[in-house]
């Protein structure tokens, strides 16, 4: 019997309760099993602490949540062990949806450009999904057809990585998970990616892995994000190495809409009636239909692939964009008969974005109006995605000498 299978078994892990426990895929996990392959260092020290009677209690290591939205990336982190210590979003609607549905012994930071370093208590793990409007593709657009500058040279959002980076140079935590937008690569020739990996490796040396990861193994939602994870020592992390769900047999919008069946209790906010029907305010108008098919075919006979997004059950929708609340052009879901389509309800876009599952006894809360609703889950991060990410970073994570500690000796002794 080898290592492996030895500490595995005084660990009194099944394989499956392996795979959860490691971050790893039952493949990878049966090739150790088999004696195929060394495993992991920091996978075999999890399985020791385990079979020392050491559980792998909440509050194990602590995280900093920065433009933390509605609380995506906490969502991610706190399953595994981690406590969220602070947190800093400046939008008051967004952290009304926050603190509605996460608990927080400390007070919700706002502008983070106006906040000292050493206020920050010290963390483990930095979380940032920093704002996306100067990379993403519409915004660069937006900017060069009305002349403005964007990216790094963008005064409004652009230098925001910039907070990111004197925190982390400042408390040097174990580890930090960074998420975007795809075009963050690509984006001015690829010179804004350039700046931001030399400032994390070459200016705060960190080693960096960075990964496109498509949400729709994990959600019925074609939605590309990059993460970009660090870590402040060497370790074997293998980000490649992070087992995703295939795109092609991913959930569908079955999943995730509304049954109108009777099957789910009424939401009087969105759903109504013994069956649960989609209220009809999130019917489209007859005007606001007609244009928006006027609109697409004045761009097909063009050659241009602009118009609505029309799904039903068995689809997969388009990315869930921070504008569906103008006209939800981009998903919009088949009624019967000849009933205009209509848009997703904000309970539908929880569930699109992984925030919840249907039919959960502990629903998100949405204390927040339509409009401000579709703003957050489109400016959000797929939660099991996160989830994902996190549990294959959490061996690693632990393994390394506490970066508290090191903080407060270093600290000491200057």
């Amino acid at each position: 019997m080898n290592e492996f299978s030895r500490l595995r078994q005084e660990a009194g892990m099944t394989i499956p309760e392996a795979v959860e426990a490691l971050g790893y895929c039952e493949r990878t996990i049966y090739r150790w099993e088999n004696g195929d392959g060394a495993p992991r260092k920091a996978a075999l020290e999890i399985l020791r602490q385990a079979a020392a009677g050491k559980p792998q209690a909440s509050g194990e290591f602590k995280f900093i949540d920065l433009f933390a939205g509605i609380g995506g990336l906490r969502k991610g982190f706190e399953p595994i062990g981690g406590r969220c210590v602070f947190t800093s979003e400046w939008d008051k609607y967004s952290v009304q949806t926050y603190l509605a549905n996460h608990t927080c012994d400390h007070e919700v930071v706002g502008d983070i450009t106006k906040v000292p370093v050493e206020s920050i208590p010290a963390h483990d793990v930095l979380l940032a999904g920093f704002p996306c409007q100067p990379f993403s593709i519409a915004g660069v657009s937006k900017k060069n057809a009305l002349g403005r500058q964007h990216g790094f040279r963008c005064d409004a959002q652009g230098t925001l990585f910039f907070d990111v980076a004197r925190i982390i140079e400042y408390h040097q935590p174990k580890a930090f998970l960074l998420e975007n937008v795809k075009n963050l690569v690509s984006h001015d020739r690829g010179k804004t990616f350039d700046v931001i990996r030399r400032a994390l490796t070459e200016e705060l040396g960190y080693n960096i892995q960075y990964r496109v990861i498509d949400a729709k193994g994990f959600v019925p939602q074609h939605r590309e994000r990059i993460f970009i994870v660090g870590f402040r020592e060497n370790n074997d992390f293998d980000f490649d190495a992070l087992d995703i769900p295939d795109p092609l047999s991913g959930p569908r919008l079955e999943s995730i809409l509304h049954p109108e069946d009777g099957s789910e209790a009424p939401e009087d906010r969105f759903t109504a009636g013994s069956k649960a029907k989609v209220i009809d305010k999130y019917t489209l108008s007859d005007h606001l239909w007609d244009y928006l098919q006027n609109y697409a075919e004045k761009h097909r006979a063009k050659g241009n692939g602009f118009g609505f997004g029309l799904v039903g059950p068995s689809d997969v929708a388009r990315t869930l964009s921070a504008r569906y609340f103008k006209d939800g052009s981009e998903i919009l879901v088949k009624q019967r008969g000849k009933k205009n389509p209509r848009r997703l309800t904000p309970r539908e876009c929880a569930r699109l974005m992984g925030f919840e599952e249907p039919g959960s006894n502990q629903p998100f809360e949405i204390p927040v109006s339509d409009t401000q609703a579709y703003r957050q889950f489109g400016n959000a991060v797929v939660v099991p995605v996160v989830e994902a990410v996190a549990r294959h970073m959490h061996p690693f994570i632990l393994s390394e000498t506490p970066a508290l500690e090191e903080a407060e000796e270093d600290r000491a002794v200057a």
